[in-house]
């Protein structure tokens, strides 16, 4: 990318006596491989209130698109503003490529609790909540029913494990799905129900290892107990497979988010629950957000933190998560919408309810490492390769490596 700041005689004469000195063109790097029509409007906006200034936006499938941000401001010719995971922050932080994000006060005291910290290391945020998701527990009921149980919420884990169990002893089914594969999500459907036992990993105040912890320790049992009544190899699994099963009737239960309701067989007769609660904590959830950072050196950061905001506070936020269909990121009602898409809706409270008592993904430089430390204990204890114990020590001691 060049001539991002430019002055030309030319520019000035297209522009007119009375135009703008200046023409900046700001490089917006948006991942996911598409311009939404809420994020489109709102670059229109900010277009339109500055004369002469105007945004590039390149849409990049989300498999590249990090690592040439990355990429790109390591070279020293950054993007102006980049939409990607927060879990990216930490590693653009400690390079010294992002600025801190200036967040209105107004806008901090109306986000959803946790959100924050999704975007927080050691107490700078890094970045502009844009994109939120929380976890529930989609239950067949027929497949319930079938096992002679009632289908209905399972406020601990041992009542969702006498369900599963139910399921798997009395069906065709496996009573739930666990994801185990080598990949992303296993680590987050283990963190699922690490949250909901009160649970912490890093804390994002001070940047301490929390791992290793009795919280920790209780879940990993959990999970070996509910390998016994799981689909067959979880380590083969990850959470989209998990859906197919789910669709196919061959897992009673398993965890996804808002969207999974609208990839589920027309009429299949489910419920959605919160996750259970674990011995030491409340109904959790993993709390994931993509978020805007604004990249150091662009020469017009003060415009990227102005477009920043426009992206991700009121109206252009709420257009967002109804277009989206996303677990809502701020109380809207704290912001003057007096009918929230998710105000009344008992499917949306399921996700909301579950924010308070929710954790971050995980902030460290490199989140291959991370997926790593919990993909290794996760896996030891399926396989029953060590004992819970040592497991979650030896989990503790590989964070500390890699944070």
């Amino acid at each position: 990318m060049k001539n991002l700041k430019t002055l030309t005689l030319t520019a000035a004469l297209a522009l007119g006596a009375s135009g703008p000195l200046y023409a900046e063109k700001l490089h917006f790097i948006m991942c996911g491989g598409e311009i939404r029509d809420a994020d489109q409007s709102v670059v229109d906006a900010f277009e339109a209130k500055h004369d002469g200034v105007s945004v590039n936006i390149e849409a990049i499938p989300w498999g590249t698109c990090q690592d040439k941000s990355l990429t790109l401001a390591a070279a020293g010719d950054p993007p102006s503003v980049a939409y990607m995971g927060s879990r990216t922050l930490r590693q653009l932080a400690n390079n010294n490529l992002i600025v801190p994000a200036e967040i209105s006060q107004d806008t901090i005291s109306a986000y959803q609790p946790g959100i924050l910290n999704t975007v927080t290391v050691k107490g700078t945020r890094w970045g502009y909540p844009r994109a939120f998701s929380t976890k529930a527990l989609f239950i067949n009921c027929d497949l319930a029913e079938a096992a002679g149980a009632e289908c209905k919420a399972p406020k601990t884990w041992d009542d969702m494990y006498a369900l599963a169990k139910a399921i798997n002893d009395n069906t065709d089914a496996a009573g739930v799905g666990i994801a185990g594969k080598d990949f992303d999500n296993t680590m987050h459907q283990f963190l699922n129900y690490l949250y909901s036992n009160g649970g912490v990993v890093i804390d994002p105040q001070t940047g301490e290892n929390k791992l290793d912890s009795s919280n920790t320790r209780e879940t990993l049992a959990f999970y070996k107990k509910l390998v016994s009544v799981a689909q067959e190899g979880p380590t083969a699994w990850e959470r989209s497979q998990l859906k197919d099963l789910y669709n196919d009737g061959k897992i009673g239960m398993y965890i996804d988010g808002p969207w999974g309701r609208g990839q589920h067989k027309e009429g299949m007769n489910e419920i959605t629950v919160p996750v259970p609660a674990g011995p030491n904590g409340d109904n959790g959830t993993i709390l994931i957000t993509d978020s805007i950072a604004v990249f150091k050196g662009s020469g017009h950061e003060e415009f990227a933190h102005e477009l920043a905001g426009m992206l991700t506070t009121g109206q252009s936020q709420y257009a967002l998560d109804t277009e989206w269909g996303l677990t809502p990121i701020f109380d809207y009602e704290k912001l003057g919408f007096d009918a929230p898409y998710y105000k009344g809706d008992a499917y949306w409270q399921v996700f909301v309810n579950g924010i308070g008592a929710g954790g971050p993904e995980p902030l460290v430089e490199d989140f291959k490492s991370l997926q790593s430390v919990f993909t290794n204990m996760i896996q030891g204890v399926i396989l029953d390769d060590d004992t819970v114990d040592n497991l979650v020590t030896i989990a503790g001691e590989e964070l500390d490596e890699a944070l």
